[in-house]
């Protein structure tokens, strides 16, 4: 089986292509462009590398979020588009399981944790099989402050690594806190488009028709937020 994946999460973002569940191909996209600028293009050009025709893929995947609302609307519109045109399904995927899912060979439990800027993590904590290869929520998703996020999962923080953009860029936070004699390395991911195709390919009853896809935000989109505050200020 042949898929092909999409990240759009962050600036960045990254597309992967796998057959029988190997990364054959995977590049990061050049963040000093927007996604809109690079896709579907970035899709096509990762099946030329990979030496295959887009008609021949069988199944797409893309992260469904959490992460830049933009980011999300433009990668999953691409993926439904793609999807779309040659008659397949998509496998919508969380981005903070596919962070699990990248974690150190060995791992058993992981503290996901996306930079969700304004001083926020998108947080979410995972058990992880013992081949690493299935990531199991213990919890809800969540967007708070790290000290936020650090109380709120503290039941199931003890031995967990933390990992992600979140935990690389709160790490000292992290390591000051009560769980960081259990967790000292706080780690940020690499491009999540591989794993979000290896959880595809380890879950293909998760599809479903592109116009199914629904986003997953967590935290609701700014422009509600500013549309509370001018209301409570009028």
């Amino acid at each position: 089986m042949l898929i092909l994946a999409l990240d759009t999460t962050t600036r960045a973002g990254s597309v992967a292509l796998l057959r029988a569940g190997t990364v054959v191909h995977e590049h990061s996209g050049e963040a000093s462009r927007t996604h809109s600028e690079r896709l579907p293009g970035d899709l096509m050009a990762a099946c030329e590398a990979a030496g295959v025709a887009i008609r021949e893929i069988d199944l797409f995947a893309v992260a469904a979020g959490p992460g830049s609302f933009t980011g999300l609307r433009t990668g999953i519109a691409a993926i439904q588009g793609v999807a779309t045109a040659v008659g397949r399904l998509v496998v919508p995927v969380s981005a903070l399981e596919a962070i699990a899912l990248t974690a150190p060979p060995g791992t058993r439990r992981v503290a996901a944790w996306m930079d969700a800027q304004r001083g926020e993590v998108f947080a979410q904590v995972f058990d992880m099989d013992e081949q690493g290869s299935s990531a199991r929520p213990l919890v809800d998703a969540l967007a708070a402050t790290p000290a936020e996020a650090l109380t709120a999962h503290a039941a199931l923080l003890d031995g967990a690594t933390f990992h992600g953009d979140g935990a690389a860029r709160y790490a000292e936070q992290i390591r000051t806190s009560a769980h960081g004699a259990g967790a000292p390395h706080a780690t940020a991911a690499p491009p999540l488009a591989g794993a979000i195709g290896r959880i595809a390919a380890h879950h293909p009853e998760r599809a479903v028709r592109p116009h199914a896809v629904i986003p997953i935000y967590v935290r609701r989109p700014d422009v509600e937020l500013a549309r509370e505050r001018r209301a409570l200020r009028a």
